[in-house]
């Protein structure tokens, strides 16, 4: 149980920003931006944030100026996320956050040669809602539960919390029921990986599965994954990663082929037997040159 979150006064950037964001996510209490006490420092109750130069988890101090030079770059928002025992998943499921660390860590310049783009490309990326919340959050000393600010910085907080450990949740259901198909289609041989029907159902089983195969390792063998249609009896076929291999219009005659797209990237079929769902896969394959 905390009582407040303290941050430093002045211009606010992502970083803590977002930190505040995850913690009001399970607390609704007042944000004070301002500079951290040594009693504050002392007590678990008052969570310090990107301030104190202290990171002492256990007393809820979460500052990342301390750090060395050349430390990987970690930010306040990392160390919260840490806490929190998600920051892998975050780091596996947000690509935004590692850019996020860079930028308060290393600053704009050595981010942008990071992500081998010109300095300037990296200005045209901010976005006016962006600078306005920020704008709102560094222009008022305390925001408390009710006002816009505070509210919006819940929402947000609870949305990435939320993102973060659904998507786990579904990826370790995943992984209990999955299969992985060996295929060979003339000298092609590729993998397709299937998540049968449950009851119940698992909630967008098919993002699950695009992450479930890349935690197995598999981005480079997998051509297509296959999971329970939500609309249908039988099964949603799509191609992972957009692999050109596969064209699933080229099956869109089919008698039990409900739907495919004309571009070739997805089919409904209302097929259920792994025979034919197999015979269906084979057929969409494009013949090597």
């Amino acid at each position: 149980m905390i009582k407040k979150i303290i941050t430093h006064p002045g211009g606010a950037h992502k970083d803590e920003f977002l930190a505040c964001c995850v913690l009001l996510a399970n607390d609704s209490v007042s944000i004070l931006r301002q500079e951290a006490t040594d009693q504050d420092l002392s007590d678990p109750q008052v969570v310090v944030v990107d301030v104190g130069h202290r990171h002492e988890p256990q007393l809820n101090n979460f500052d990342h100026h301390q750090f060395p030079r050349d430390a990987e770059p970690t930010c306040s928002l990392s160390l919260v996320l840490s806490k929190l025992g998600i920051y892998e998943d975050a780091r596996s499921f947000c690509p935004w956050l590692e850019v996020a660390e860079w930028f308060d860590c290393r600053g704009p310049n050595d981010t942008a040669d990071w992500l081998g783009l010109d300095r300037e490309v990296v200005g045209k990326l901010n976005s006016p809602i962006d600078i306005t919340i920020l704008q709102g959050f560094a222009k008022q000393m305390e925001h408390n539960p009710g006002e816009p600010i505070w509210e919006v910085m819940q929402m947000i907080g609870k949305e990435l919390v939320e993102y973060i450990t659904g998507l786990r949740g579904r990826i370790d259901e995943v992984s209990k029921i999955e299969e992985v198909w060996d295929l060979k289609h003339g000298d092609e041989e590729f993998k397709v990986i299937f998540a049968p029907r449950t009851d119940p159902s698992i909630e967008e089983v098919s993002g699950a599965l695009g992450w479930r195969v890349k935690e197995l390792g598999l981005e480079d063998e997998v051509y297509v994954m296959v999971y329970p249609d939500g609309r249908g009896q039988g099964y949603g076929m799509k191609r992972f990663n957009d692999r050109e291999e596969v064209d699933f219009s080229r099956i869109e005659k089919e008698s039990d082929v409900r739907f495919a797209h004309a571009r070739g990237f997805i089919a409904k079929v209302e097929a259920v037997g792994f025979d034919r769902l197999k015979e269906l896969i084979m057929k969409s394959i494009v013949k090597n040159n």
